[in-house]
């Protein structure tokens, strides 16, 4: 009767925990959603119990919303699912043609690219820039070349020719968060431009970029914004341009006067970086080249008939790491690329599209509550529910990298959780424990009306809710 009596009482205090809970999310959730900022928004917040997956608390739970960068949960969970927390990419260093007894290539030096989107990088020690071409200029060595009579060519066509996700907007896509997907990224597909500021209302100048970038020109329609007016500067690069031009304005108090822009064609410039370091070594070459560059002047892409090195990524744990720390768009975009490609799929953004409905409709999930074109959220047109949001999250608490997933989130509001913000859309997904019980949230608000930052405070207030 005691051991009864001790797990009644158990399970009556867990209940009425839960009710508790319940009450508070139910209080602050309708603060929320009568607020003046939300009077003409969307508002939906799923919570789940993240061992049982059982419904702690829902309001709208299957509208579907913009997500914006919470999306990239999504896209991390299927990507372990898929490819393991160990897997690699691979992008094979080699040459076309013979080399002679004197040294010289007669060929072609090919980088073909396998999807890495972490080749160049600054973020690991093994991807860096100067640290990846030692390593191919040392492979050239090894082979005797001393001379190549043929090109240093980039190849990216794995992932085919169109690089930017259908749905993206116009003024995202020259910049360094709207690069475009590549089979051959390099330097994470940006570059840096270094601004000349001046008087208010006057065009800011470009003063340099970093690295060198030879065979682009800027023009500066961007003006100096007064004092406190923030970076509203945007990069545009118009299809088939060498051309870049900057626009919007740039606060003349700001301390870094530089903004980060995307490269258009990265294969063409890995090519062209190996092929000055080359240079730089006594080993000359013909003009570099892309698989974009050849098709333009209607010429075959060789194909690598000699490999001299592969060069291996950081696994995908540490991808997805920095993925969801910094929230970078194009590590989302070549992995949703890559789940289609070990699917057995060409591997397209539409196509990794399908396979992660795919994978959730096997799981019990709805495709219909995943209707994205993207895998980063940088689309305006993503819309997925909380509730599937919640759950694909609550799936991965059992998982054997959970600890990985886990230790990408960032911290905001001291609580390990994704956020995701574009125009009038403020979303955050995540992990919180409350007296003991471990829960999963996802919580989406579209078109609020006023400033991003009172809306975040009163997402926090409701959030504070979990604690």
């Amino acid at each position: 009767m005691k051991r009864l009596l001790i797990v009644s009482l158990f399970i009556i205090s867990g209940h009425v925990y839960a009710q508790d809970l319940q009450s508070k999310l139910s209080g602050a959730f309708g603060r929320l959603q009568a607020d003046s900022q939300c009077s003409y928004a969307s508002v939906s917040l799923t919570v789940l119990d993240a061992k049982t997956g059982e419904q702690v608390f829902a309001a709208s739970p299957n509208m579907g919303l913009a997500t914006a960068s919470t999306l990239k949960t999504i896209t991390s969970i299927t990507a372990f699912n898929v490819l393991g927390a160990d897997f690699k990419y691979q992008t094979q260093l080699g040459y076309s043609g013979d080399i002679a007894t004197d040294g010289t290539l007669n060929g072609d030096i090919i980088i073909k690219g396998a999807g890495d989107p972490t080749l160049g990088s600054w973020r690991y020690e093994q991807t860096k820039e100067t640290h990846v071409l030692a390593l191919m200029a040392d492979a050239l060595q090894k082979a005797g070349i001393k001379k190549i009579n043929g090109r240093v060519i980039g190849d990216d066509s794995i992932f085919g020719s169109q690089s930017i996700p259908e749905g993206w907007i116009w003024q995202d896509i020259g910049n360094y968060y709207g690069a475009g997907t590549s089979g051959l990224c390099w330097r994470e597909n940006q570059f840096d431009i270094k601004l000349r500021t001046g008087v208010v209302g006057n065009p800011v100048g470009v003063s340099r970029t970093v690295p060198l970038m030879p065979y682009l020109t800027f023009k500066s329609e961007l003006v100096n914004g007064s004092a406190g007016s923030g970076d509203n500067a945007y990069a545009f690069l118009p299809v088939g341009s060498k051309s870049m031009y900057l626009r919007g304005s740039y606060g003349v108090d700001l301390d870094k006067k530089s903004i980060s822009a995307a490269i258009p064609d990265a294969a063409y410039d890995a090519a062209l970086r190996l092929a000055d370091t080359l240079r730089k070594l006594g080993i000359t070459s013909n003009e570099p080249e892309s698989a974009a560059t050849l098709t333009a002047k209607g010429l075959p892409l060789p194909q690598i008939a000699k490999n001299l090195t592969t060069i291996q990524s950081p696994p995908l744990s540490r991808i997805i790491y920095w993925l969801n720390q910094k929230s970078i768009n194009l590590y989302a975009e070549q992995l949703l690329k890559t789940i289609a490609w070990k699917q057995g799929r060409k591997p397209t953004t539409a196509n990794g599209v399908e396979e992660v409905q795919k994978f959730w409709k096997a799981r019990g999930i709805d495709p219909n509550s995943i209707n994205t074109y993207d895998g980063s959220g940088l689309s305006p047109g993503d819309r997925v529910t909380t509730n599937t949001m919640a759950k694909i999250l609550q799936s991965a608490k059992k998982e054997s990298w959970f600890a990985d997933f886990y230790e990408s989130l960032p911290v905001y509001n001291n609580m390990k959780m994704k956020s995701g913000s574009i125009n009038s859309v403020l979303c955050y997904a995540g992990y919180q424990t409350y007296n003991g019980r471990e829960l999963c949230f996802s919580i989406m608000v579209n078109n609020y009306s006023g400033s991003s930052r009172g809306i975040k405070e009163k997402i926090f207030r409701l959030l504070d809710v979990l604690k």
